[in-house]
């Protein structure tokens, strides 16, 4: 669990680091200039963290059905040098899937200079090329939404199965199994509802400002960043503790 949670950290680390430095860079500094590696790079890695995001949190979810459905097995079916090596299954194909949006950008004449949002995404780029960006949006699109909807309905059965061990079994543990998941719960909240608010208003004709399309892509963005830790610190009493300690140690003397 703790080497999912550190997982889950580094993955929001990313998220948010690929691209908030150039969103504080264009909205409070006015630097409004971008070469146009660093904006692959940047495009690159942020679609990365985007679909890391997803492989975690449906990980994170298997965990909990092993350790609600097999507690006595738990740390024999989820070993640390496979915990590691799914993660890192999981980084190598969120690498493959996203190779596809440079591959696609590079090949693109782009006949405009600037980007509609504040950061490189691939929507953003593929905006500024001459040609009608619908093939490109639609290639794209299917991937993002098979992978979207795959790890939502993944974490979906896991917690219907849960609940379903839950019912089965003699002993009345809900209120303790509930309290094991909340966390998940409050996190995969965070991260889904976004996605799935910029789908419902695309698919009901719903036309936003650029302005409105920024402030729900940051909020999307950093709001996951910024509940995750939180959550966790709070949420594990391990973890809580720890840092309770490290604060202690710290406290000055009067």
């Amino acid at each position: 669990m703790y080497l999912l949670i550190c997982n889950l950290a580094a993955v929001d680390i990313l998220y948010s680091s690929s691209s908030s430095p150039t969103m504080i860079g264009v909205l409070l500094a006015g630097a409004n200039t971008i070469s146009y590696v660093t904006c692959l790079a940047q495009m690159f890695t942020f679609h990365v963290a985007e679909v890391m995001e997803m492989f975690a949190l449906a990980v994170m979810a298997f965990d909990r059905v092993i350790a609600i459905s097999y507690p006595l097995r738990y740390h024999s079916i989820l070993t640390n040098v496979r915990t590691v090596a799914l993660t890192f299954v999981l980084w190598v194909a969120a690498c493959l899937f996203v190779s596809v949006m440079p591959v696609l950008v590079i090949t693109l004449p782009h006949c405009r200079a600037k980007l509609q949002y504040a950061f490189c995404d691939y929507a953003a780029i593929v905006r500024t090329s001459c040609l009608n960006p619908s093939y490109y949006f639609n290639l794209v699109t299917i991937v993002f939404f098979f992978l979207l909807f795959f790890t939502f309905f993944f974490i979906l059965l896991s917690y219907l199965w849960i609940v379903f061990v839950v019912l089965k079994s003699a002993k009345n543990e809900s209120s303790k199994v509930f309290s094991t998941c909340l966390s998940h719960l409050i996190v995969v909240a965070c991260y889904y509802v976004p996605c799935f608010v910029r789908i419902v208003f695309t698919r009901i004709g719903l036309v936003l400002t650029v302005e409105e399309r920024q402030g729900l892509m940051i909020g999307a963005i950093l709001g996951p960043s910024l509940v995750n830790p939180f959550v966790y610190c709070f949420r594990t009493k391990e973890i809580k503790n720890k840092l309770f300690g490290i604060f202690k140690k710290v406290r000055p003397i009067s």
